[in-house]
């Protein structure tokens, strides 16, 4: 869903390059309290990583919520937006788009009062889940199939601030560490010709301020704000004023309490402004390599935090704020690898770029992945393979226009005598026989996500996230 991602991957190497002006020093920034300049350096460094998401997530909401002509805008503020399909190769502003679930998506301003997201009641068989991330990119709650079941009902989305109890009618109270937060809504799609289904479930979701779910009278509206506009070239050349800007809509908490007062030394925080061109020579060195060094940080854990199994890397780095305590460097890797992720109990995405011996998986062969028999994927509500072009990690163009293979589409696909299921993962088709079981590959470099919703917490299960006691099969090279 993201479309900075890419960007922001980038954006302290990008700074490496602003240019470095010998200025005077800005008088803010360089008062006696100023740290000397390696303890400067190690800010930047913590700092970077600590505000990489909050910067992720406010671009993204510029996007989708704010900036009306950004190209991806989906609905102002409290206004939900369904998506009535799912994506297909034409899908390229998202890498690894998902091809399983329709989207709806409603960013939240919580500012003036509480917003009451309702749902339908939805068919007992369907995956649905509403996942609620705040501006920290935590995970702070859940409605649907998993959390919630599938009877219809209204559900109250609160700010850091609000004081109120439970109103009559409302099942469940969600808190949110910031006054702006995003609703990200998946419904499960069968097939094609389910569309229409799906189309009915997303108009029954609902979003309307706590007064006019208890019909009484509007509170006065929140101030209007100026966001800073989340420009490519502005976040490249001052990554720490975003952050500024960000912080804004950001409420200390006492985790964040140390991180905060250590950025407030170099003149970075709520109501600050941070002008990188106006700082010394010396101290913009020291902030350009600090936030480097953070950068690399957070790629090589990216690199590191997964565990391989049979060639799959495996592991869930999502959740809410007791979930990372703390552990900004976690919390960086999660967003940069792919922000707004499921907790575990929610999904796991296991994902390869290999076969099972560690070569690496091109169209220009054939292979087979095979789930043995009472080896599918353990899940209480759906499975998938998808495949993906191993460059762009965009969806595959092919002649039956199939992008992954799912468990709904078990009951057409053929199965071996002792109950094992194979799929054909190449390029052209396998034969008639074997066309249903086949997930058509590019003629080049292959990228495999599997994703398991709501996967079976009992054995044989993929949890704990890397040491479960069930494993993805590995992918046999078979020419």
């Amino acid at each position: 869903m993201l479309t900075k991602r890419d960007l922001l991957r980038s954006a302290a190497v990008a700074v490496i390059v602003a240019p470095i002006v010998k200025s005077a020093p800005a008088e803010a920034q360089n008062k006696a309290d100023w740290p000397h300049l390696l303890e400067a350096k190690d800010i930047a460094e913590e700092g970077f990583i600590y505000g990489l998401p909050i910067v992720m997530n406010y671009a993204v909401m510029q996007e989708y919520a704010v900036d009306r002509n950004s190209g991806q805008f989906k609905a102002p503020f409290n206004e939900i937006k369904n998506l009535h399909h799912v994506a297909t190769p034409e899908d390229t502003a998202v890498i690894t788009p998902n091809s399983d679930t329709p989207y709806s998506v409603l960013w939240l301003d919580l500012r003036a009062e509480p917003v009451v997201v309702s749902v339908p009641a939805i068919e007992r068989d369907r995956y649905y889940a509403v996942m609620l991330i705040d501006g920290n990119t935590y995970n702070y709650g859940y409605i649907g199939t998993r959390a919630t079941g599938t009877e219809a009902g209204d559900y109250l989305v609160v700010g850091p601030d609000w004081k109120g109890g439970t109103p009559s009618g409302i099942k469940k109270v969600f808190r949110s560490t910031t006054p702006f937060t995003l609703a990200v809504i998946r419904t499960q799609l069968f097939n094609p010709g389910d569309m229409p289904n799906v189309e009915k479930i997303q108009s029954g979701y609902k979003a309307q301020p706590l007064s006019g779910f208890l019909k009484q009278p509007t509170p006065p509206p929140a101030p209007k704000i100026d966001f800073l506009p989340a420009t490519t070239a502005g976040i490249k050349d001052n990554f720490f004023q975003y952050l500024d800007a960000a912080l804004q809509f950001v409420p200390e908490t006492p985790k964040d309490k140390a991180i905060r007062a250590k950025l407030a030394r170099i003149g970075i925080g709520p109501g600050k402004t941070f002008v990188f061109k106006d700082l010394s020579l010396e101290h913009k060195a020291e902030i350009l390599v600090g936030m480097k060094q953070g950068d690399d940080k957070v790629d090589k854990w990216l690199a590191t935090g997964n565990k391989t199994i049979n060639g799959w890397s495996v592991g869930s780095f999502f959740g809410d704020e007791a979930f990372f305590n703390g552990d900004w460097l976690m919390r960086a890797g999660a967003a940069k690898g792919g922000i707004y992720g499921n907790d575990a109990v929610e999904a796991m995405y296991p994902y390869t770029r290999t076969d099972a011996t560690g070569d690496a998986l091109d169209g220009k062969h054939k292979y087979t992945l095979t789930f043995a028999p009472g080896q599918l994927p353990p899940v209480n509500a759906f499975w998938s393979v998808t495949m993906y072009d191993g460059k762009s990690q965009l969806l595959v163009k092919n002649p039956i226009n199939r992008y992954l293979i799912n468990s709904p589409m078990l009951p057409g696909m053929r199965k071996e005598a002792d109950g094992s299921v194979t799929l054909y993962i190449q390029k052209d088709s396998p034969g008639t026989d074997k066309e249903a079981n086949w997930l058509p590959a590019p003629d080049d470099k292959i990228y495999l996500v599997m994703r398991l919703y709501w996967p079976d917490p009992n054995p044989p299960s993929i949890l704990p996230a890397g040491q479960g006691t069930w494993q993805p099969p590995g992918i046999k090279r078979v020419s």
